[in-house]
């Protein structure tokens, strides 16, 4: 392979108990034509499986990789003690159990800096699309933006629904998108609020990828890049274990993003999160294990009202 060329990019992965998965995202960052000049992972483990993972050297990673420990465990607050650190001028967000494809991060770089006023860009991930919606799904679309749309590809409509970028080979390489996840997202570094994540977000930190993206593009571009892609190895944890907690945080989550990021804060604004809210739980029970996890799920939701409502009448 030849050597690869490094850019001023710095590479955040948060991580925790991981080792393994984050040990083959290294050995496909290896692979790359162009790759970052540091790569800081940022470490919530309870053991040291990761920090030997950082210090046994990946055959052709002409990165630098930092390791550091991390003060609080959650994946916004991991990410703005990495970032908090880093060197260069572009920051790279990568989850740590993904895979990237050859020339991934030099397709991103290139669509980055093709225009000034792009802010980030993000890859196409490969098992995780927009997919073309039923005809329930598609009212759903329609009722949540109030316009009725060839497509709702990459957009947040109502509420803060956010949906993927599509995958159709007659798009584009390049797509404008209204936000951006943070699963391989490269951002320019002065596009980024400061702190880089709202301390709102907690633990697996829902919706913290929309939230930051959405501060970024009220002033700048986002784009996704349909030739740069990845495979996301998504991994189970502890963090997605408990059914209701995981509901009540996507409830507050969405409220908050919507009240205090996209500005909808009209009754109409709670009314469809109430009716979009009400079809993510029915639409969950066409399954054994959506019927099954129903009772925790109501519970949380519940317990989130309780928390949107104190917290409205708090402000």
């Amino acid at each position: 392979m030849a050597q690869a060329i490094i850019q001023p990019i710095s590479a955040i992965i948060p991580t925790a108990n991981r080792a393994r998965v984050l040990h083959a995202t290294l050995v496909s960052l290896s692979q790359q034509n162009v790759q970052p000049a540091e790569l800081i992972i940022i470490d919530a483990s309870e053991n040291n499986e990761t920090f030997t993972v950082c210090q046994n050297p990946v055959e052709n990673l002409a990165t630098k990789v930092v390791y550091q420990k991390a003060v609080k465990k959650g994946a916004a607050s991991q990410r703005n003690e990495g970032i908090a650190n880093a060197q260069n001028a572009f920051i790279l967000l990568m989850d740590d159990d993904i895979i990237l494809e050859p020339f991934c991060v030099e397709r991103l770089w290139n669509a980055l800096n093709a225009d000034e006023q792009i802010g980030g860009v993000n890859t196409m991930v490969t098992n995780q699309r927009y997919l073309t919606p039923g005809k329930l799904t598609r009212m759903m679309y329609q009722l949540m933006s109030g316009q009725k749309l060839a497509t709702y590809a990459g957009k947040c409509i109502g509420p803060a629904w956010n949906l993927l970028p599509e995958d159709d080979e007659q798009l584009p390489y390049v797509n404008r998108v209204e936000w951006l996840n943070t699963t391989c997202t490269l951002y320019k570094r002065q596009a980024l609020p400061t702190p880089v994540f709202s301390s709102h977000f907690k633990g697996y930190s829902m919706m913290e990828d929309l939230t930051l993206s959405s501060v970024v593009g009220r002033e700048w571009q986002l784009f996704n890049v349909r030739n740069a892609r990845i495979f996301h190895d998504s991994q189970p944890g502890s963090h997605k274990n408990n059914i209701a907690v995981l509901a009540k945080m996507e409830l507050v989550n969405r409220a908050w993003v919507m009240r205090n990021i996209l500005y909808r804060n009209k009754v109409s604004d709670y009314f469809k999160m109430f009716v979009l809210e009400s079809f993510f739980i029915i639409a969950n029970l066409s399954s054994w294990k959506g019927l099954k996890s129903l009772p925790s799920v109501l519970a949380g939701k519940i317990s989130g009202v309780f928390t949107i409502l104190t917290a409205k009448n708090s402000n």
